[in-house]
């Protein structure tokens, strides 16, 4: 396999689905279809992770196969909120703020005579 060959096969992979079979990973369709993005972001994360990508074909793709399957498998044994792959989950509480009545009667002075 050629690094082109191994890019223009990715490039024709559009599913979490497609990925999986691609690189001949066993799953689960109702772990997929319930995790699909959160499986994609994590093998995405994953990758990122990755200080120096090795430079032939084969050997990303049985890179990538494992990274997959180590995002894969992140779904199988927990879940979408416990893993907090997206930004929405790691955000915090919203905060309570206090503001004082007199301090918008003096923004508004016409609000004191309601």
């Amino acid at each position: 396999m050629t690094d082109d060959e191994f890019d223009l096969d990715l490039e024709d992979l559009s599913s979490a689905e497609d990925f999986l079979t691609y690189f001949e990973i066993d799953f689960d369709p109702s772990v997929v279809h319930v995790n699909r993005l959160h499986i994609l972001q994590r093998f995405h994360d994953y990758l990122e992770q990755v200080e120096e990508m090795p430079d032939s074909g084969i050997a990303r793709r049985a890179l990538y196969a494992d990274l997959l399957k180590s995002a894969y498998r992140d779904f199988v044994v927990s879940d979408a909120a416990t893993e907090k792959v997206f930004r929405v989950f790691r955000m915090n509480e919203p905060k309570s703020v206090r503001v004082a009545l007199s301090d918008l009667t003096e923004r508004m002075p016409d609000a004191a005579r309601l």
